[in-house]
């Protein structure tokens, strides 16, 4: 696996070698003061140049940085659709275990680029950038919750409830697995999120997918969130619903006492009665009182 020292000497040899290309920039994770580099962080450069045109769809590029195991060119994709603008990138990952998230922005989109906080100028030939604060997750800090916010949150959770256990009551394994881990646990760690943001007093950021939650919970808390993750049968779906639940009504609780928010605790008890109950129901019963 080449070296940091080898894949930045490749980053800003490409640089020196095209004209076209005026400034280099580096942001995300190997920027980010507050992590501790491994191995398989991603290189994400942003090459600020003249005319984006000569370096799209150029094989140029590919060869110049390595043997790829796969790459994608998110602007010539359909699903997912691209991002507007005059960019274009490749992400490309190597065979040898390095990963390059190369971006060409046009030189006027300058102000665009460095508005990342997480960004560090490696390269700049025209000393046309001003001078930037040290990278800092000050654009990736999670934002206090406003009421509506809140409100919206706590209703969606408890109103998707009822659609995991009606699925598991029918069999229907796929859906309910559907609904749990994906708009279930988006509602769950929005809230979380918030929580995270009161024990950390908004000054650090969660991570992408929350992956830097671990080191900032009390234990019981991260012990629980583990809880919520099911395997496939359905006994541990069911435990895994009411682990999400358990957890949701203790962390919105928090959220709420910290900023003078209503929980909905009328919700929270009808919604948790009417899911045990149908835990309960016998696959041919009539009804469910």
């Amino acid at each position: 696996m080449r070296s940091e020292r080898e894949m930045l000497d490749l980053i800003l040899g490409f640089a020196r070698d095209h004209q076209e290309v005026r400034a280099v920039i580096m942001n995300g994770s190997r920027v980010n003061p507050n992590l501790k580099g491994d191995l398989f962080q991603d290189y994400d450069v942003v090459y600020l140049v003249r005319s984006v045109q000569p370096f799209r769809r150029n094989p140029e590029i590919t060869r110049y940085f390595g043997d790829i195991m796969i790459m994608q060119r998110p602007e010539d994709m359909l699903d997912p659709p691209p991002e507007k603008g005059g960019h274009y990138a490749y992400l490309m990952q190597f065979i040898d275990g390095n990963r390059i998230d190369l971006s060409f922005y046009p030189l006027e989109d300058v102000d665009q680029v460095i508005k990342d906080s997480l960004s560090l100028v490696l390269l700049d030939k025209d000393k046309m950038i001003k001078e930037l604060p040290p990278p800092s997750e000050q654009s990736y800090l999670p934002q206090k919750p406003s009421a509506k916010s809140f409100d919206d949150c706590c209703n969606e959770f408890w109103w998707l409830n009822p659609y995991v256990a009606k699925g598991l009551w029918r069999g229907d394994l796929i859906y309910s697995k559907q609904i749990l881990d994906t708009l279930m646990r988006g509602q769950l760690m929005r809230m979380l999120t918030w929580y995270f943001g009161t024990q950390t007093d908004f000054q650090r950021s969660p991570g992408k997918f929350g992956r830097h939650l671990k080191g900032h919970l009390p234990g019981d808390i991260w012990v629980l969130l583990e809880e919520t993750y099911s395997g496939a049968l359905a006994e541990d779906i069911w435990e895994s619903l009411f682990a999400m639940g358990d957890l949701f009504r203790r962390i919105s609780r928090v959220v709420a006492k910290t900023f003078g928010l209503n929980y909905p605790e009328g919700d929270d008890r009808s919604v948790s009665s009417y899911i045990r109950r149908i835990r309960t129901l016998p696959r041919d019963a009539m009804t469910i009182y």
